[in-house]
């Protein structure tokens, strides 16, 4: 069962021209979703909305019954997840611009929290495919999900690497979740279903058009830790990932390949301009200190968050909070703040910067 807002938040998905920045616009003036889903041309236009959204709106309203459009993602076995929701996942509510809404076929851990990009070219050489398949299949054995974007060639790969090795795998998809492609990657879907999950914040029903494929790229490297390039040439794909997963200050690490090789040329380039060089799934697992990152996973799923962590999670950001102020605002007691916080630290929800101040956490 659905929180009310997860239809306005269905429904705004729905319309052409509303990305998050706007949609924050609408309900920061509207003061809430529904009342922006609801409100009358002239608030449209008084919060900044221009008039060929406004109309594209309006027109969406009329032609769509919402309780519909959630019986049928019920009915093909799709969750939704939004960014109120507390299973939303976690690194990726921290890129810029996240996506208010996703599409989930299969299930999100809080596992996945711990994940790795693998992405690269759609026409490995012989030396990729095993890098590829090698590093998926000894991160996946490490307990790190793969993400990937179900792609010919190294995303395949990955994702096959992975569910050989009984890991989890994410496809995040630039159709959606329901139209999974490539077409003889649909059994690869089915299976990634199983043991993982098929992402997209593209409506049912969305085809898998070019002009898709490059904004998907943010939610692959905003789902992980890191994006790892296995084989890349210079105009890859995988290269729109990298940049996406540098603004979001997420690392990047590359495979190195022959100086002659024209799909290693992107990966010899960005190990050039400072991403670290990987030789094998030890270089990943040091660098990002997943050591310490598997302790904090058995701790969240031996744990779960309960109302008192929930209560100060939701007050946490990137600015360190003393734990007075945390305290005086969730009308807790010292020794509840106290314990709340040291359970929330053991999970990695939350850290100190500084002796008794706490921001969110990063692993």
């Amino acid at each position: 069962m659905y929180a009310p807002h997860t239809r306005y938040y269905l429904g705004f998905n729905l319309v052409p021209g509303i990305g998050p920045a706007r949609l924050a616009r609408l309900i920061e003036h509207c003061g809430s979703l529904e009342a922006a889903w609801h409100a009358d041309t002239f608030t449209l236009a008084s919060a900044g909305l221009d008039g060929k959204t406004s109309a594209a709106l309006c027109a969406t309203r009329a032609q769509i019954n919402l309780d519909a459009e959630l019986a049928r993602a019920a009915r093909l076995g799709v969750t939704l997840l939004t960014l109120d929701d507390p299973t939303y996942p976690q690194m990726l509510r921290e890129i810029p611009g996240a996506p208010p809404l996703i599409y989930v076929r299969g299930s999100l851990s809080p596992a996945d929290d711990w994940s790795i990009a693998v992405v690269g070219t759609r026409t490995p050489t012989t030396y990729g495919r095993e890098a590829a398949y090698t590093l998926a299949r000894d991160l996946a054995g490490a307990g790190v999900s793969i993400v990937s974007g179900l792609a010919l060639g190294i995303d395949t790969i990955a994702h096959e690497a992975t569910l050989a090795a009984g890991g989890r795998t994410v496809a995040v998809l630039g159709s959606g979740v329901d139209q999974p492609y490539p077409t003889r990657n649909r059994g690869l879907a089915e299976r990634i279903i199983a043991q993982g999950a098929l992402v997209s914040d593209f409506p049912l029903g969305t085809a898998p058009v070019a002009a898709n494929f490059p904004p998907r790229n943010r939610i692959i490297s905003g789902l992980s830790r890191a994006t790892l390039v296995v084989e890349a040439g210079e105009q890859s794909g995988a290269l729109i990932t990298v940049g996406f997963a540098l603004d979001q200050g997420r690392d990047v690490f590359a495979v190195p390949g022959p100086i002659f090789s024209r799909q290693s040329a992107g990966c010899n380039r960005l190990i050039r301009d400072g991403a670290a060089l990987v030789r094998s799934v030890d270089d990943l697992l040091a660098d990002l200190d997943l050591t310490v990152a598997s302790v904090q996973r058995e701790a969240r799923i031996e744990l779960p968050v309960d109302p008192e962590e929930a209560a100060l999670l939701a007050l946490l950001s990137g600015e360190p909070r003393h734990i007075d102020e945390l305290g005086r605002e969730a009308q807790m007691t010292a020794p509840v703040v106290a314990a709340a916080l040291a359970l929330l630290e053991l999970k990695g929800l939350a850290r100190q910067p500084a002796p008794m101040h706490y921001v969110l956490g990063r692993h």
